[in-house]
């Protein structure tokens, strides 16, 4: 289970957010959605521990992020808003540091199934710097799961793809969502309708509404975007 409880984060007098409260179980995909600035990524970093909340508090499969973070780390397989990758390394030589990193046995045949997973077979021989930026994503795709986390954070994880590897990335995703947790944000309602079940709403970091994409319609024969623009003026 994810629990964001009472989250409030200041930076001065800026309320980025404000008292947001919800739930995750195993096998929800969830869209975290809102404008740009509403808060999702600051949300982000402070369930996967890089940022504190001012108010508030999360907790990750039993574990709380004040009392517990390393813990709270190795339940969480998170990939960032801009992916930050050692562009000098090989592909399985940065997905052999990051399996070390959590002291994985067997590393080497794990990053073998991981880069067959996320589709990297056909750029092995470069890089990380000569790849494009569709397979920059899939590479912090793959470290993020490279440990077999209980829950992904997923922050605008289809940026740059083509729609051929569009398809592909949706389906590990989804896969992946089965069982486990799924946190994803994302601009594209297309895609929240593509991979998820449910979604969290937030503008001006409070959160406008919070459901299944079919409770979400149940009111309105209005399309997913029309609803957000409505939600977020």
């Amino acid at each position: 289970m994810l629990e964001v409880k009472n989250i409030t984060k200041l930076y001065g007098s800026q309320r980025a957010l404000d008292d947001v409260s919800f739930s995750v179980k195993p096998g929800e995909i969830v869209g975290l959605l809102g404008p740009n600035g509403a808060g999702k990524s600051t949300l982000m970093k402070i369930i996967t521990c890089f940022l504190p909340p001012t108010e508030g508090t999360v907790s990750v499969c039993g574990h709380s992020i004040f009392d517990e973070p390393r813990q709270v780390c190795r339940c969480i397989g998170y990939l960032p808003e801009h992916n930050p990758l050692y562009t000098e390394m090989y592909i399985p030589e940065f997905l052999k540091f990051c399996a070390d990193i959590y002291s994985l046995e067997n590393s080497v045949k794990r990053v073998d199934e991981i880069i067959e997973i996320v589709g990297l077979t056909p750029e092995l021989g470069k890089k990380i710097g000569a790849l494009s930026k569709g397979y920059r994503q899939r590479v912090g795709l793959a470290q993020a799961l490279i440990h077999d986390p209980q829950v992904l954070i997923l922050d605008e994880p289809t940026t740059g793809l083509d729609p051929n590897q569009l398809e592909e990335i949706r389906k590990v995703i989804c896969d992946a969502g089965r069982n486990k947790i799924v946190l994803l944000s994302t601009h594209i309602m297309q895609e929240v309708e593509a991979m998820c079940s449910r979604a969290v709403i937030i503008n001006h970091g409070r959160i406008v509404a919070d459901g299944s994409l079919q409770e979400l319609k149940s009111n309105s024969a209005e399309s997913l975007e029309h609803i957000f623009q409505k939600l977020t003026k």
